[in-house]
């Protein structure tokens, strides 16, 4: 059987070049080619035509998933694992859309590595279902929370966004209006219409439910 033709993209030279040793203990692998940069990538990928691309998420010249996904469009054929530091949801499911077949941790065993790369190669896809399911409601969680938090943030009157903060400091009513040099009437006014505005039934509900929004300082 041919071995399977592996190009490397890793801008941490030690991990570039720890990977090219290992891996090319394993008969049925073969590293043609190892790069830091996306563009020599991308460069590389197109002359040698490789099988295999393992790529570090975060690259000098841009993500790896960016690169993955030229140089699919340019070799679709070849098989694209992610070795990354990076378990971020947002990294992974980048990875995801750019056509990976698996997301590796830097933690892994090089014996795993190549155990993953093999099962790529033979058309596997390596990230469970279930998580990537996992992955994709997370995202869609805080795409809904930044959206709320954008349309409150959109309704709050610089004076709230005032009142807000003093209220999360801990600032009573009579110091906020002293502070702020308006009646106390005022400042109830402009509490009452913040509980309203958050969905809360007190000023405590209120102050976490900004916090949680992102709307005032921590």
């Amino acid at each position: 059987m041919e071995p399977i033709r592996l190009l490397i993209v890793d801008d941490h030279r030690m991990v570039a070049q720890g990977l090219q040793l290992g891996l090319a203990r394993e008969v049925d692998l073969e590293v043609v080619g190892v790069t830091g940069t996306a563009a020599e990538a991308l460069a590389l990928a197109v002359s040698l035509r490789p099988d295999l691309l393992l790529i570090d998420f975060h690259l000098p010249d841009g993500t790896g998933a960016d690169a993955a996904a030229r140089i699919r469009a340019q070799v679709p054929a070849v098989k694209v694992v992610f070795l990354s530091a990076d378990e971020t949801d947002d990294a992974v499911l980048a990875a995801v859309e750019a056509g990976a077949a698996g997301y590796l941790l830097k933690s892994e065993p090089l014996d795993q590595v190549a155990v993953a790369l093999r099962r790529a190669a033979e058309g596997e896809i390596l990230i469970n279902p279930a998580t990537l399911m996992q992955l994709m409601s997370r995202q869609r969680d805080r795409a809904r929370a930044t959206a709320e938090r954008d349309r409150l943030a959109a309704t709050l009157t610089q004076r709230e966004r005032e009142v807000l903060q003093l209220m999360a400091d801990g600032t009573d009513n009579r110091t906020i209006a002293e502070d702020m040099h308006i009646s106390l009437t005022t400042v109830r006014w402009y509490v009452q219409n913040l509980l309203e505005k958050l969905d809360s039934h007190s000023k405590l509900e209120a102050v976490a439910r900004a916090a949680e929004l992102g709307l005032i300082g921590r």
